[in-house]
């Protein structure tokens, strides 16, 4: 395979059903890693060696993999195990070692009735919905996610906004966000928005630097640019703050503060029970 910026990364995730459980884990752990590119690609429904073969096929182009499977029965996950070995990938079981502990402790065999896991109800389908809404509309990637969005997040580079929006994904909300670039355009769809639904992140200058500097350094780059410069990120910032008031919209200081932390913040603005979702 083809060496490429091992800050890229292609999750494979290959699934009996419809991978969602898969999904959903791949996508919650990589919000961990916002300065790496991921790509998703998503097998659903292998239940055969045949369809799994072509999988195989497929994937094998593709630099840098992480395969992440959610397969019920032994036969169909014992060829990934011996495939990842053969090629020296990295592979992750998400259903098995959850099926062992629950197996040792009630001394029951598992029945490995495939799609079992899933009860089919409007919370579950609306979760999947929210998190490839949150991909979609990364990045101000389309103007018109800010007018379906339940959430949209403004925010000047490096304040957490799409961890942030995984993690809201996660509770079944649809996320949209955009990060704000000195004299760039704001796009009108901003303005049409309910300003309760806009939450604008913000940091502290000194903090913002270390970061940025810190992202530089992981790049191999001169970590003493325009973009960590002190008097460029007071500008952004004050930038920033002033379409914040423009709008009207809740502001956040996201500096020493875990994804977590501002996320409740964000639910209790919204009025929504945190531990409901």
């Amino acid at each position: 395979m083809a060496e490429t910026n091992n800050k890229e990364l292609n999750i494979i995730i290959i699934s009996d059903a419809a991978g969602d459980t898969a999904f959903n884990n791949a996508a919650a752990a990589a919000a961990q890693f916002p300065d790496a590119k991921i790509n998703y690609r998503r097998y659903p429904f292998i239940t055969d060696q045949k369809k799994l073969n072509e999988v195989f096929q497929e994937i094998e182009k593709y630099p840098n993999l992480v395969i992440i499977y959610s397969l019920v029965k032994d036969e169909m996950q014992m060829p990934i195990i011996k495939f990842a070995r053969e090629h020296q990938i990295q592979c992750v079981d998400i259903l098995s070692p959850i099926v062992e502990a629950i197996q040792q402790i009630t001394h029951l065999k598992p029945n490995q009735k495939i799609g079992a896991q899933h009860s089919l109800n409007k919370k579950y389908f609306d979760r999947i919905s929210a998190m490839e809404f949150a991909v979609m509309y990364d990045d101000g990637k389309d103007p018109k996610g800010f007018l379906e969005a339940d959430v949209v997040l403004l925010g000047v580079s490096r304040t957490s906004k799409t961890p942030l929006s995984l993690f809201l994904a996660n509770k079944n909300l649809k996320v949209a966000n955009l990060p704000l670039v000195p004299e760039t355009h704001i796009p009108k769809e901003i303005y049409e928005i309910d300003p309760k639904k806009i939450i604008g992140l913000t940091n502290d200058p000194s903090v913002l630097n270390e970061i940025r500097r810190q992202r530089m350094i992981s790049y191999g780059l001169n970590p003493d640019t325009a973009y960590s410069n002190m008097d460029s990120i007071n500008k952004e910032l004050e930038s920033a703050q002033k379409l914040y008031k423009e709008l009207g919209c809740y502001v956040i200081n996201v500096a020493h503060r875990s994804i977590e932390e501002t996320a409740a913040l964000i639910l209790e603005h919204l009025g929504i029970d945190n531990q409901a979702n």
